[in-house]
Formats: structure tokens, C-alpha cells, sequence
């Protein structure tokens, strides 16, 4: 599986780049409690944090409110996704547990300040291309509703989207019973490509120790 950038989105965001991770053979359960207590104590910590600071004094949720306007995407109606997770800790409103692959994507999620996707391969046709999308992209989303991808960034397979730094698709999700699954870190425009890559790799790291399994990584960008 090869995973691009179209020319509708480099269009707009000529520095637009994102972290891929692919894993094989991986085994998804109940998350350890080490995952658990690192998520509850690090959304403590960011409560505490959100008593004292905006929601956009955090760099990745200023950053990705300005990449959806320019995107064509208006950010007070469809929030990126990590917006949408500092905004339920600041309610207190805390994550719980759903799955190992889950928690750990909503942890790095939260510690980069960047959304990320994670998505079961084997519901994945051919190679995969993050766009803007076009009249008639929609998918039913892991919120339940019907998701239109009209000006949205969104990736997509050769069957249609199942993706975005807004809503993931229901479709795509991963559960227990998925073996091997793609990973788009949305990262932040500004990061460099070392960075990048050093946090892509950092986030596997840690995953592929509590999942198994094997995994490569790397960043893409619109110079690619």
C-alpha cells in the first residue's frame, strides 16, 4: 500500500505532510494498565494546564484551526480532531478506554497536539491518497452520523473516504479483531521533516511494545 498527498491539497497547504505507519501482524486487546493510567494522568494534567491557558495557546490546536480555514474547512463548526479531545478534558469529560490501538492513538494524539488516525488495513482497497474531497465524499463515522468530506481533508481508497483529522470512518475502525492497520499522523505543517519522522518513529516504537507485531514508517510530503 503506497499512501500519497493530492495535488488538490498541496494546492492549498503547500507544506502539508503527514507521519505513515503500517503494522503487520499486530495483537489488539485491553489496553495495559500502563496505557490506561498514563492516559488518565496525562488528561489530569492537561486539565490543570486549560485552567490556566486558551485552547489555542496549545501550538498543534492553533496550527490545525489555521490548516482546515485554509483547507476550505470552518473550524468553529468542524473542529479538528484534537481540538475535540483538549475541548471534552477541559469539560471534564475524560477519554475512557476502548481498546489498546485506541487509547494509545488518543494518548500520542494528545501529547503531539496533532489528530491521528488509525485504521484496520484489511478494510483498506488498494493504495490510499489524502485529499480534498469532492462533492459526494461521505462516510458514516465512529460518531454515528453521516460525515460529508465536501472541502474537507480527507484520505481515500479506490472505494472512497474513510478518513480525516475531523472524524474517522465507522468502516475503517479498528477493533480486537484487526491484525494489521494504517496510521496517519496529521502532523503540524511547521514541523520539519526530521522531527516528523522522529515522532512517527517514536510513536511506533511504543506501539509495536504493546501490540507486536512489525511496522515501518515514514513521512510523506507534498514534495514527494
Amino acid at each position: 500500500m503506497v499512501t500519497s498527498i493530492h495535488a488538490s491539497l498541496c494546492s492549498k497547504i503547500p507544506d502539508f505532510k503527514a507521519g505513515i505507519i503500517t503494522y503487520n501482524g499486530i495483537q489488539v486487546g485491553d489496553s495495559p494498565q500502563m496505557v490506561k493510567g498514563r492516559l488518565q494522568l496525562f488528561q489530569e494534567s492537561i486539565f490543570f494546564d486549560l485552567q490556566e491557558k486558551e485552547l489555542t495557546d496549545f501550538q498543534g490546536v492553533k496550527e490545525w484551526r489555521q490548516v482546515f480555514k485554509a483547507a476550505g474547512t470552518d473550524p468553529s463548526r468542524y473542529r479538528p480532531s484534537v481540538e475535540a479531545l483538549y475541548r471534552r478534558i477541559k469539560k471534564q469529560n475524560y477519554l475512557t478506554t476502548v481498546n489498546s490501538a485506541i487509547d494509545l492513538n488518543n494518548f500520542f494524539s494528545l501529547q503531539y497536539v496533532v489528530p491521528i488516525g488509525i485504521y484496520d488495513m484489511d478494510h483498506i482497497s488498494g493504495d490510499t491518497v489524502i485529499k480534498i474531497g469532492e462533492a459526494g465524499d461521505e462516510y458514516t463515522g465512529i460518531n454515528g452520523r453521516t460525515n460529508s468530506m465536501h472541502n474537507m481533508i480527507t484520505s481515500a481508497d479506490d472505494q472512497g473516504t474513510f478518513g480525516s483529522p475531523f472524524v474517522d470512518s465507522d468502516q475503517t475502525k479498528v477493533t480486537e479483531e484487526t491484525k494489521n492497520a494504517l496510521q496517519i499522523i496529521y502532523l503540524r505543517p511547521s514541523i520539519t521533516i526530521e522531527d516528523g519522522l522522529k515522532l512517527t518513529e517514536s510513536l511506533m516504537n511504543m506501539f509495536v511494545q504493546v501490540h507486536g507485531g512489525e511496522a515501518t514508517c515514514k513521512v510523506i510530503t507534498c514534495k514527494d
